[in-house]
């Protein structure tokens, strides 16, 4: 089990997590999705989806201003915007984290969104963030998710326990204080939160 101390950028992801009121686990285990792969939980600070997805987590130039500046490619500040646009995303759907996880993928908190191929079994974006939290979590989760912190749990005991909508409390807004979180703000309203994972689409992070 890997713990969030030994991650890549795991200071630049603990930071935003608190910043924007989210567990630091889940944010890392996006990073985890986004940029690492089925044998990483670490993200990589890359530029991939053809050239459109930026940073750690990346942000998608087409659907994001933020994602054409410099500041993107700067994991703190990539990491920060990301953790923005889930913790509103969470609020929107009452603390529904596998809904939230499907909106900040595809735009939807229903779609199946990216898939990952772990060994064999095939997870939507969802569920396989949830593969990679339950990876991550320390014994301190065991009580409240044993399921999630059974380091011998199965892939599809993973993935359908990510499928029954785990739900976290929701938290109040985040407060904006920089300029890509106001970025971040204004493109949500106009559109989806489209995600491509860097792996996932044929690429290889590691």
């Amino acid at each position: 089990m890997t713990s969030i101390a030994t991650v890549a950028f795991g200071p630049q992801i603990v930071a935003a997590a608190q910043r924007n009121g989210l567990d630091p686990t889940l944010l890392a285990a996006v990073a985890a999705q986004e940029t690492g792969g089925p044998g990483s939980n670490s993200g990589a600070n890359v530029v991939g989806d053809g050239g459109h997805g930026d940073g750690v987590f990346q942000i998608d130039d087409r659907y994001h201003a933020f994602a054409s500046t410099p500041a993107a490619m700067d994991p703190a500040q990539n990491a920060n915007y990301a953790a923005g646009m889930l913790s509103g995303l969470l609020q929107k759907y009452g603390g529904n984290v596998h809904a939230a996880l499907s909106a900040y993928n595809a735009g939807s908190p229903t779609a199946t969104g990216t898939t990952t191929d772990w060994g064999g079994t095939t997870l939507g974006y969802a569920d396989s963030v949830m593969t990679h939290y339950a990876q991550l979590s320390g014994s301190a989760r065991d009580a409240a998710m044993p399921e999630l912190a059974t380091t011998s749990a199965s892939v599809n005991q993973l993935s359908t326990l990510a499928s029954s909508s785990i739900a976290m409390p929701a938290t109040p807004a985040p407060s904006l204080p920089t300029t890509q979180q106001q970025t971040q703000a204004q493109q949500s309203a106009a559109q989806p939160a489209l995600k491509e994972d860097f792996y996932a689409d044929g690429d290889d992070a590691e």
